[in-house]
């Protein structure tokens, strides 16, 4: 992991850690997790939002008057607006991915599960992501998320992350394996 990423985990891992414990003690959990969907649907489908909260042009108070706007127009619950206002005044937006799956972690921890990541070639069906699922229950024994993304580069095959392992059946991988061993022979 490079050195701003693990920084940025470690900002973000304390901002979540605080707002997991507010939600708790208020028992809004299911609501901030909304918050959270939302919130990533909308860094997903907007780049006018990714440049808000990474852009250093934009001021402190530009920032926390856009934010406060975006969570109005959202509807966002109020644990996570103010957290969004304190990321803006504290110029930490830019680690709001962080948050989000730090906080998403910490959730499932809460309910006893576990995410896997999962990098697939094409869409996943519902069906594919349920079996995958069973099959990881099984191997871990808690209950699993499946985090589901596209990468075609992987050409086919699937990349499965839980926790710090990785399982990767990817067809790219195995063509780079079958590379190097073959520069070995040669």
């Amino acid at each position: 992991m490079s050195e701003t990423a693990s920084i940025s985990s470690g900002i973000a891992s304390r901002y979540a850690t605080a707002v997991f414990g507010l939600a708790k003690e208020a028992k809004k959990l299911p609501e901030v997790e909304g918050d959270l969907t939302a919130l990533t649907e909308a860094l997903d489908s907007s780049a006018e939002f990714r440049n808000l909260i990474s852009s250093p042009v934009y001021s402190r108070s530009e920032q926390s008057k856009s934010v406060s706007a975006i969570a109005a127009k959202m509807g966002l619950g109020t644990i996570m607006a103010n957290t969004l206002g304190l990321m803006a005044s504290n110029r930490r937006l830019f680690v709001l991915r962080h948050l989000i799956a730090a906080m998403r972690n910490l959730i499932a921890d809460e309910r006893g599960e576990v995410t896997a990541e999962v990098t697939s070639a094409k869409k996943l069906t519902k069906a594919q992501e349920t079996k995958i699922a069973a099959s990881l229950k099984s191997a871990i024994g808690k209950d699993v998320n499946i985090q589901s993304t596209v990468d075609e580069a992987i050409i086919g095959g699937l990349v499965v992350k839980v926790g710090s392992r990785m399982i990767d059946s990817s067809i790219a991988s195995k063509l780079s394996n079958l590379q190097n061993a073959m520069k070995e022979v040669g």
